[in-house]
């Protein structure tokens, strides 16, 4: 899979392209500002954007305004953005451009941990979900003073939901709550019921159930 970097950090941008060749993509092109990222990816079509959230010339939003463009112009190309701080507004905006390509939201702690970072990537490139867990948790925080669209999940189901958003596998849901791996794929199953997805393709539906969690879609 062929991918693009965006990030101002050059001794970062150099870790990350090492991260990605592990991972078997094939970094076709690497730039430190948003113009040089919609140019790369207007000219290489990549499966995968890497994108720093703020990068020059304001070191605000430059990043996720890109990253934005990126879902309505190239559909097909997952995008993954990598952020010091928890900016829940702009994971909101993403995950509301519903798109066939994986969208992911990280810290750049979590770049340390190169196995879990390596698993992210090739997530999000296949159409799935990585969602730092604090962003998911900022997003709760976010939606609690209103009303619940999600009101029909247990308290449980919920659980299981926050963990299916972070990227979770059955297998790590059931390690993380103490429980079964059946007991997961119950929960999972009255999940898809509750909001209305009707039978398709499994791994889809786990998209569109986070999705739907995390942008409050009733």
């Amino acid at each position: 899979m062929r991918a693009v970097i965006a990030e101002d950090s050059v001794l970062l941008r150099i870790g990350l392209v090492k991260v990605l060749e592990m991972a078997g993509f094939e970094v076709v092109a690497e730039t430190g500002d948003a113009e040089g990222l919609l140019a790369a990816v207007g000219e290489h079509r990549p499966e995968l954007a890497l994108v720093d959230v703020r990068m020059p010339p304001g070191f605000t939003d430059e990043g996720v305004r890109a990253a934005l463009m990126i879902r309505r112009e190239s559909p097909d190309t997952a995008v993954l953005l990598l952020s010091q701080y928890v900016e829940e507004r702009y994971a909101a905006d993403l995950l509301a451009t519903q798109t066939r390509a994986g969208i992911g939201y990280l810290l750049k702690q979590r770049v340390a941990d190169v196995e879990e970072f390596i698993d992210a990537l090739r997530r999000v490139a296949a159409g799935g979900t990585a969602l730092d867990p604090q962003v998911v948790a900022q997003l709760l925080l976010r939606r609690g003073g209103g009303p619940d669209p999600l009101g029909r999940l247990t308290p449980r189901e919920r659980e299981v939901l926050a963990l299916m958003a972070e990227g979770r596998s059955n297998a790590g849901i059931a390690a993380e709550l103490v429980v079964s791996e059946s007991a997961v794929a119950k929960h999972i199953n009255s999940i898809f019921g509750k909001l209305d997805l009707p039978p398709a393709d499994g791994d889809h539906r786990r998209v569109l159930a986070v999705l739907r969690f995390l942008d409050g879609t009733p």
